[in-house]
């Protein structure tokens, strides 16, 4: 496995990056224009059922959304007849998606307040056929023992044959090419732009401005695919696939996003 940095990772200003900051960032304010970002009706176009064939693929049934954000793939899926348990580790979400939840007519959903590293304290007992950590959320973790806890975790939720899937922006292309994007598969909104206003191996703060001058900062951890994929093995999956921009095959640094799928 390859290695990375443990904490503290520091900031430009030498500022340690703490577990809980993205509780901090992900603030009312924000996470209340949080939708214009992604856009929900040109997300799911884009998506064109993505994650539901997979998950229809292998039998899934339940499936627990550990990061769900404001509720986009926890709400969708649960409107396409699977049972779904929506958690976050920021209650700040966790009220958008119950609002998100309640727009759309989905007064089922089960929303929950959990941290990666407590999965299993707040799930005991409970298993799932799959569960998913979407929206770029992974690289929130900073310390690769946080990250190796997290998916152990995740791996002891899963019922037999069950399956991970995890997405990520595509940091080899930003950190070896440099920063771009073709705007076509997760961040839609047409009225915000998102770029690093600090890039290195260790950390990106990538500060998202909208059209009305409002801005917002997410300070998260640049991961490699390959170092992702090692950290599922390790876990103990297999069968490990990566999609590029929801294509199987990809060019290494052509998509924007990475989505890693794996099989306990």
């Amino acid at each position: 496995m390859s290695s990375e940095r443990e904490l503290p990772v520091t900031a430009a200003d030498n500022t340690p990056v703490r577990r809980d900051l993205y509780k901090e960032q992900y603030s009312p304010e924000f996470v209340g224009r949080w939708d214009e970002l992604i856009d929900w009706q040109r997300r799911a176009e884009a998506e064109n059922n993505f994650f539901q064939d997979i998950l229809k693929g292998h039998g899934v049934e339940t499936v627990l959304d550990i990061a769900c954000g404001t509720g986009y793939h926890a709400v969708t899926l649960r409107a396409e007849g699977f049972q779904v348990t929506a958690a976050d580790g920021a209650p700040n979400m966790l009220v958008q998606t119950r609002q998100n939840a309640q727009r759309f007519g989905i007064d089922d959903l089960r929303v929950v307040e959990a941290e990666w590293t407590r999965l299993s304290e707040v799930f005991a007992g409970e298993s799932f056929d799959a569960v998913i950590c979407l929206g770029n959320a992974f690289t929130h973790l900073f310390d690769e023992g946080d990250r190796v806890k997290a998916l152990s975790q995740v791996y002891q939720l899963l019922n037999a044959g069950g399956i991970a899937i995890i997405d990520q922006r595509n940091y080899d292309a930003i950190l070896d090419n440099g920063f771009s994007s073709k705007h076509q598969s997760y961040y839609l909104g047409e009225k915000v732009e998102v770029r690093p206003e600090e890039l290195s191996e260790d950390l990106v703060r990538m500060r998202y401005e909208y059209e009305d001058g409002e801005v917002h900062f997410l300070t998260i951890c640049p991961i490699r695919q390959e170092y992702v994929t090692n950290l599922l093995l390790g876990a103990g999956f297999r069968n490990v696939k990566r999609y590029g921009d929801f294509v199987e095959g990809y060019d290494f640094y052509e998509p924007d996003f990475v989505i890693q799928v794996a099989t306990k």
